[in-house]
């Protein structure tokens, strides 16, 4: 289906944004094979993906395991009324995952094209001007009809008698008076890892209290492999506060073998949208909260190279091993490999911590796809939801920050191969960070009142927690980080993904942009 405006695209992920489009732990199951990457999505919170890593194991980034982005932004899917869930599922375009390490939700997703351009565009989305314009045409109906038959699968009695006893069991006023024949349930991912179920109630029906009219049933599927029963706890722990902060989609219930969650009825932000002047202060202030967390996890920042490290195996290995006879990306495999990439690793290792980057609690993939904005909202603090928490741990914060700026020159709603297109000219301007960067300070200062009541003035004044030099110097150096992490993602995922994205092209601009930010800063 690809009509109007391309209902399904992939967005950017990698295998581990899934290596399967169709069955499987892949983006497809039993509702049919989507390729999925950075896209215009409308996701619900289908949070944690399964993705496997490079040496074949499962965990959870939480863990220092494996974590890859998925292929694609994770496709979403419209509800009974026209509307887009977009909970806790996150996508990354083709980078939202490589190797399924956790449920990898299916997800369709709406993709307006901005642009035509191949790897890199000349043409700048600076002008707001045209904001309204790219994305006027983009309507709820117009996702509604372009997802419904996809989620329309049919479902055995078995799952409807479990989703009606759980329901009624965990949610409360109209839910416990209704009939199993008045609960609409319809099947919205599966695969080994978690089976994702929208369930509602009939429109003659109204709520009696506070009670939804629609959630999100998520059951876990198969949990095996190295952490993996370590790696979902840690997640439905993070879920949970997330969830009580009201930084993501809401809790109703947990119970043996999954949980009741919030349906956001909403959509993922386009690239050009990051720079909208309120929307980008609306992501500095998410950003401040979720920085400003104390969660119950390790607070070692061993993610990003633990991560890292085992990526890097996987490349040295398959670059060594690959044939360029014949092989149609032979001048890209070739480039690579005259990169010393284990080399440069070992620098980025050294040269970091040389930054004193504050090691906070962090998203680690804070891009367009896991931005939502819903269509009504009662205030502007509601008006964005983040989605896509997989990639949570306790990391540097410049990481975090400087991913998000990267993003803003990277658009994944391109039709044409490689399927992304790279516009340097897109990336903020000094104005532009020294603006988010002073909302981010400001809320970041409250945040840390509210949570850490210990801290005295003097902290809150001198600490360079809140110092606005301090912060953008851990931008310039840990642009270095994003961009060299994604390159050896999609590096990876170039050979064992079946999404139709150029990773390989991909992999090389990020390291091309990696080695010219570094002769700017070094």
């Amino acid at each position: 289906m690809r009509s109007t405006r391309h209902k399904f695209k992939m967005l950017r992920g990698i295998s581990s944004r899934s290596s399967t489009t169709n069955g499987g732990d892949g983006i497809g199951g039993a509702c049919g094979g989507l390729p999925y990457r950075k896209q215009v999505h409308y996701q619900h919170s289908a949070t944690f993906q399964r993705h496997s890593s490079a040496d074949g194991t499962q965990s959870h980034k939480n863990n220092n395991q494996n974590h890859n982005r998925s292929d694609t932004k994770k496709f979403h899917r419209s509800n009974s009324d026209g509307q887009v869930n977009g909970s806790s599922a996150g996508n990354r375009s083709p980078r939202n995952r490589p190797y399924n390490q956790h449920p990898t939700p299916f997800k369709v997703s709406a993709t307006i094209p901005l642009s035509s351009s191949f790897i890199k565009s000349g043409e700048s989305n600076n002008n707001s001007n045209n904001f309204s314009e790219r994305i006027q045409s983009l309507t709820w109906t117009e996702i509604h009809s372009s997802t419904t038959s996809t989620m329309d699968c049919k479902l055995n009695s078995d799952i409807r008698a479990k989703a009606f006893a759980i329901c009624k069991d965990y949610l409360h006023g109209v839910w416990k008076a209704i009939d199993a024949r008045d609960l609409a349930v319809k099947r919205i991912s599966g695969g080994l890892s978690n089976y994702l179920y929208h369930c509602s109630l009939p429109p003659t029906l109204t709520p009696l209290y506070t009670e939804p009219i629609q959630v999100l049933l998520r059951f876990y599927g198969q949990v095996h492999g190295e952490g993996a029963l370590e790696s979902l706890i840690t997640e439905s722990v993070i879920f949970t506060l997330l969830s009580e902060r009201k930084l993501g989609p809401r809790l109703y219930g947990i119970f043996p073998g999954g949980r009741v969650e919030e349906f956001i009825p909403a959509r993922p932000l386009l690239t050009v949208e990051l720079r909208d002047e309120e929307l980008t202060l609306l992501i500095a202030q998410k950003m401040a909260q979720i920085h400003a967390l104390n969660i119950p996890i390790s607070k070692e920042p061993s993610w990003l190279w633990g991560t890292m490290d085992r990526w890097m195996a996987n490349v040295e290995e398959s670059l060594m091993k690959i044939s360029l006879k014949d092989n149609p990306k032979s001048d890209i495999i070739q480039r690579l490999k005259e990169f010393n990439l284990p080399g440069e690793l070992s620098w980025l290792k050294k040269y970091l911590p040389t930054v004193d980057s504050p090691v906070v609690f962090s998203h680690n993939d804070l891009q367009e796809g896991n931005i939502l904005i819903r269509p009504e909202f009662e205030s502007a603090d509601d008006k964005l939801v983040l989605i896509d928490f997989e990639y949570c741990s306790y990391n540097y914060r410049g990481f975090d920050l400087a991913n998000h700026f990267c993003e803003w020159s990277y658009n994944y709603n391109v039709d044409l191969y490689p399927n992304f297109a790279y516009t340097p000219t897109d990336l903020p301007t000094r104005d532009e960070k020294v603006r988010f960067v002073r909302r981010y300070i400001h809320i970041l200062r409250e945040e840390y009142k509210l949570n850490f009541p210990e801290v005295d003035d003097e902290f809150l004044r001198e600490s360079s927690l809140f110092d606005e030099q301090h912060i953008l110097r851990e931008v310039e150096a840990f642009v270095l980080a994003s961009h060299f992490f994604w390159s050896l993602w999609s590096i990876v995922n170039a050979q064992v993904s079946k999404i139709p994205f150029g990773y390989w092209e991909y992999g090389l601009t990020r390291l091309e942009a990696y080695f010219e930010h570094k002769k700017r800063i070094i």
